[in-house]
């Protein structure tokens, strides 16, 4: 019974080595089969070597949009990319409020159009934005979801790549101490002040802009802001820097504390809370911007891909001021230094 039994075993055993042999074969051949199949798929999903349609390659891309509203010139920024193999989605910031998804861009005989809901605007109804190229730039329309009507205008966005590292010049100190000096009200609703040698926004006013404009450069500040306030630093008046009390146990986002405004979120809540001096360093290269707070870097070299909502201009290729945004809240300040690049 043992000798038998050691017989099948051996049997058994060779029996299974040819038939794991023989679904091994076939395994492999599924397997390189399968493995045939994935490649040629990931060469067809490649983005680099991915076949752009020829009514939509000129329009893909970032532009600086300035849209007339009732005779008054405001800014605005689309981008427009391409998914998958004919979908068209993107980006889109108004002259308030921050960036919008766009979920499909339908593009018939060269005319795009798209529809996105109210934000901060409120109401119901989509907005409508209907445009086209034009001698390679944009123009087109756009209708509220109240029904106004205003046009628009948009060149190619500047990728503001810099070929070589900054030099650092002589820092400035753009608040004295005493003043507004250096600085300009955005409108006769102004509510800054300074005392005892603090930059004080009062209340819910006017916003406050350097007199000066800056390429790249680097500021420090200190700020304080009273329980439930909101405030932003945009760097040459296109690009908010957010400031609010944001409260410590938030998880990060593009709206919070330290966020470039709808597009950047910081890797981590740093506050010392309201009512309490915080510091902010900030960085700008181009479109490249490092934030730290309290001493932690929570932005580190990023690019910053358009203007954000509030901005003064679209006017991404140019200088622009530094301003303080006032017309959410109170803020003070006892700092605020310039290094400019050179």
């Amino acid at each position: 019974m043992i000798k038998q039994f050691a017989y099948g075993l051996a049997f058994t055993g060779l029996l299974g080595f040819g038939l794991t042999s023989c679904q091994q074969g076939a395994s492999d051949k599924n397997n390189a089969g399968q493995d045939s199949t994935a490649q040629k798929e990931e060469v067809e999903h490649n983005p680099a070597s991915q076949t752009i349609p020829e009514e939509s390659k000129d329009l893909l891309g970032r532009w600086d949009l300035t849209v007339d509203k009732g005779g008054k010139q405001v800014p605005s920024w689309i981008e427009i990319k391409l998914s998958g193999f004919t979908t068209l989605v993107g980006a889109w910031v108004g002259d308030s409020g921050s960036s919008r998804p766009i979920s499909h861009i339908k593009l018939v005989d060269g005319k795009f159009s798209f529809a996105i809901p109210p934000q901060w605007e409120g109401g119901e109804g989509d907005f409508v934005i209907e445009g086209e190229l034009a001698a390679g730039n944009l123009k087109g329309t756009i209708t509220s979801n109240t029904g106004e009507k205003y046009t628009f205008t948009g060149v190619k966005a500047p990728y503001l790549n810099r070929t070589a590292a900054v030099s650092w010049g002589q820092p400035v100190e753009l608040f004295n101490g005493k003043d507004l000096t250096n600085w300009k009200p955005s409108n006769e609703n102004n509510k800054w002040v300074v005392k005892d040698g603090i930059l004080t926004n009062e209340a819910a006013g006017a916003n406050l802009i350097t007199e000066q404009t800056f390429e790249d450069f680097k500021v420090s500040l200190e700020y304080r802001y009273p329980e439930g306030s909101n405030s932003g630093i945009y760097l040459r008046g296109r690009y908010e820097v957010q400031i609010e009390d944001s409260p410590k146990d938030r998880h990060p986002g593009t709206l919070y504390l330290g966020a470039v405004y709808g597009f950047l979120a910081p890797n981590e809540m740093v506050t010392n809370g309201p009512n309490e001096w915080n510091t902010m360093d900030i960085t700008l290269v181009g479109r490249l911007v490092t934030v730290a707070i309290n001493g932690k870097t929570v932005i580190n070299n990023q690019e910053i891909p358009g203007i954000t909502g509030g901005a003064l201009d679209s006017k991404e290729g140019e200088p622009g001021p530094l301003y303080i945004q006032g017309d959410h809240g109170p803020i003070e300040f006892r700092k605020i230094t310039l290094t400019p690049g050179k």
